[in-house]
């Protein structure tokens, strides 16, 4: 099964799903029933929703209450006849991709790790990859939220504020219920190639992208980054009845690949061409691989396609000074959207995707790295990674950043919704909170190695 939320165990720490942030709350609830959760909104002078931990800063901390919906019992509801699905928010992608399926449809995407929330990746516009597929928000038609009085309110695709309110990062109220559209169900194979020249996919990146439904390039940089590409491949698209036995010069793995050189390739989805459903192939880990706490750290920035060979070339530049902190970079695309706060907001997207090792301080000079080689590149953060960039510079970055306030001063005028990581962000704060005390080891459950678990 996907993992619940964090909780407080024999009086070990509550941290999120890599353990980097330890929660300090001044009251966990986990309601059992919508209402009590209604109830427990509307009788807070503050509050956070956490779903299932995966950010890796504080957007989720609250230093009043924090709350999972984790405890009552999710629903999934399909209108075939509307291709709608709607589903209890703080639900999984596992669950209800599960469920979907099983009923003949499909999604239009996944991210890399199917077992975090729908309503919390959604707030985040957390991803998958594409050319032509929008990140996970923009398949939503319709959000209920719990209101500051308990109340739910629902806004719908076509209404005024739904742009707005569908990236929302928590400061609109816990999700309730969420719609989203449906595709007729269709199945993948999935390929991987070894060994591409960085020169080679860099030039040839628009061909590579577009060769397949939904593709990764992953490397590991230092001082000669070469390129592992991943293309999942929809079966009724799929125009070559095998695949090509080279891509750019690299050749078709003789076996099944983790994105990180090394590990043992048992938690990724099916590779080497074998037809499956949709849901099988377009995460890269399996449903039933549950990640119990990760051995890493997450950054990721995105850029405008059309920048995105220099961006690559930028970052060749300081690979070397990256040295150990880096795990694996994912290069995915996506296409634009007109959500405000989604960082595809109106530019078709490339994300550079970093795992990191677990050691803040050794991450934090090789983020800045990054930061500082994409600098001239109008790069915007992943909401619930981690960024140095300064708070100014992410906000000229979202035109749209004021009307959001305007809409979130409408629905939330006492901010019950907020936290340090808001009033930073929406009240123009010099700096955002990412990282509270590093816990020790006993705090943070059991080790496992990283799982390139990006968006």
């Amino acid at each position: 099964m996907p993992p619940s939320a964090p909780t407080p165990l024999n009086g070990r720490a509550l941290t999120n799903w890599a353990g980097n942030v330890v929660f300090t709350p001044d009251r966990f609830e986990r309601p059992a029933t919508l209402e009590a959760a209604q109830e427990a909104v509307a009788s807070a002078e503050r509050v956070r929703v956490l779903g299932s931990g995966h950010s890796f800063n504080t957007i989720a901390d609250s230093g009043s209450v924090m709350m999972s919906l984790a405890d009552i019992e999710p629903f999934v509801e399909i209108d075939a006849e509307a291709g709608k699905v709607r589903a209890a928010g703080w639900i999984t992608y596992a669950v209800l991709s599960g469920a979907v399926a099983e009923a003949g449809f499909a999604l239009h995407n996944l991210a890399s790790l199917p077992h975090i929330s729908v309503a919390g990746s959604i707030a985040t516009g957390t991803h998958g990859s594409g050319d032509r597929n929008g990140n996970l928000a923009t398949a939503v038609a319709a959000l209920e939220f719990i209101d500051p009085d308990g109340r739910i309110r629902t806004v719908r695709r076509g209404d005024e504020d739904f742009p707005g309110s569908v990236v929302h990062l928590g400061a609109l109220g816990p999700v309730a219920a969420v719609t989203l559209d449906l595709l007729p169900s269709f199945e993948m194979r999935q390929y991987v190639y070894d060994d591409m020249d960085f020169d080679r996919a860099v030039d040839g990146l628009d061909e590579l992208t577009a060769s397949a439904y939904s593709t990764s390039l992953f490397t590991p940089w230092g001082p000669r980054p070469r390129f592992q590409f991943w293309a999942k491949q929809r079966v009724d698209e799929q125009t070559q009845p095998f695949p090509p036995t080279e891509r750019l010069g690299a050749p078709l793995a003789s076996g099944p690949r983790h994105p990180i050189p090394g590990v043992d390739p048992s938690a990724c989805t099916v590779q080497q061409g074998r037809t499956g459903p949709w849901h099988e192939r377009l995460p890269h880990f399996k449903f039933e691989f549950t990640p119990s706490v990760g051995e890493e750290l997450q950054s990721e920035y995105l850029v405008d396609r059309s920048q995105a060979p220099d961006a690559l070339r930028a970052m060749r530049e300081v690979s070397d000074a990256l040295g150990s902190a880096v795990q694996i970079c994912e290069v995915r695309t996506m296409a634009a959207d007109d959500l405000w706060l989604s960082p595809a907001y109106g530019r078709e997207t490339v994300a550079f995707h970093f795992t990191w090792v677990r050691d803040y301080e050794t991450v934090a000079p090789a983020m800045g790295v990054v930061e500082e080689a994409l600098d001239s590149f109008d790069a915007r953060p992943h909401w619930g990674k981690l960024f140095t960039i300064p708070i100014t510079e992410v906000r000229s970055q979202y035109p749209r950043m004021g009307e959001f306030e305007k809409l979130r001063k409408r629905f939330d005028p006492e901010e019950k919704f907020g936290n340090e990581f808001c009033s930073a962000l929406l009240g123009g704060s010099a700096r955002l909170p990412f990282v509270s005390a590093h816990p020790d080891k006993d705090a943070l459950g059991g080790q496992s190695r990283g799982h390139s678990g990006g968006s």
